[in-house]
């Protein structure tokens, strides 16, 4: 089994250009199923083949996963894990068929993401601002995330050439390898203008000029968890009580979208979702926080 587990990580990585962290998810998943499999079926893990699991035993390793407490959401992120990788088996013909398609995953509760209020975004560019070089680059960061709904990820990855300050545009890459032109305000456009012509050109290292357009204070191209460590100091300094993560500026430009009329199509669009049903949970956000203003306000809710 393990070389077919390495043979599926490899086509998710070359053909699905999966993520380093999905990657890692997928192999931890598959490596702890056969954890259990082998004591169910009193072999050693190597001596698994895919033919060994069938229908009641997948149904035995969920309730045995449910019993320790696990999240509906973590039940069926391993049998999408499961799942996946039998399909993979049946299309190289290993396995005739799929027995986790007979099984339905876990019904949960979907979340509500966190987002913050508009002053609240407002408040943390405040923080952020200044003249010294880092200052610039973490006011640009800020802006760019909350005006274009970019992942960190997306936004750490941008090069030079994927700027067009004159249009107001950054073109990013998604998951999937996927490319797409994201707006960004004025607010943005300028706090990224200031960054590109000033701090930037203090935080280049002449010995390796890159074309990245967000740098540390070495010169190399800031990773999501620089991004994430500057939005900490930057909490840290100010008025905000609770630890927010870069992802829920994303969620504050989508949440802010619709409260204002923007369509769910744009959104999805803008956000780079494939489905629809993925960025509905914000119109939930929006019913939510419009029923709670409801509630407090009405003298007869």
């Amino acid at each position: 089994m393990y070389g077919y587990i390495d043979d599926f990580l490899a086509y998710l990585q070359v053909e699905k250009n999966a993520s380093p962290h999905t990657l890692k998810n997928y192999q931890l998943d598959l490596f702890q199923g056969l954890d259990y499999f082998k004591g169910i079926l009193k072999k050693e893990d190597f001596q698994i083949t895919p033919t060994d699991l069938n229908y009641p035993l997948l149904r035995a390793y969920l309730a045995n996963l449910k019993a320790k407490g696990l999240a509906g959401t973590t039940l069926a992120r391993k049998l999408a894990a499961w799942r996946s990788f039998y399909r993979f088996l049946n299309r190289e013909g290993k396995v005739n068929k799929n027995p986790f398609l007979k099984i339905t995953s876990p019904k949960h509760r979907a979340k509500l993401p966190r987002f913050l209020f508009p002053d609240q975004c407002c408040l943390l560019m405040e923080v952020a601002r200044g003249a010294d070089p880092l200052s610039q680059r973490n006011l640009a960061i800020l802006e760019c995330l909350y005006a274009s709904g970019s992942r960190v990820s997306e936004l750490v990855n941008l090069s030079l050439t994927n700027v067009d300050l004159a249009a107001g545009y950054l073109k990013v890459t998604g998951k999937g390898a996927c490319e797409r032109l994201v707006p960004i305000g004025k607010y943005a456009v300028e706090a990224l203008r200031q960054y590109l012509f000033g701090g930037r050109q203090d935080l280049v290292n002449p010995a390796k000029p890159g074309e990245a357009v967000f740098l540390n204070y070495r010169g190399d191209r800031l990773s999501a968890r620089g991004v994430r460590k500057i939005l900490d100091k930057l909490i840290r300094q100010s008025s905000l009580t609770y630890r927010i993560s870069p992802h829920i500026l994303r969620h504050s430009f989508a949440t802010h979208m619709l409260d204002n009329g923007a369509d769910l199509r744009s959104v999805q669009e803008l956000l780079g979702h494939v489905r629809l049903a993925t960025t509905q949970i914000y119109t939930h956000v929006t019913k939510e926080r419009l029923k709670q203003v409801y509630q407090r306000t009405h003298p007869r809710a």
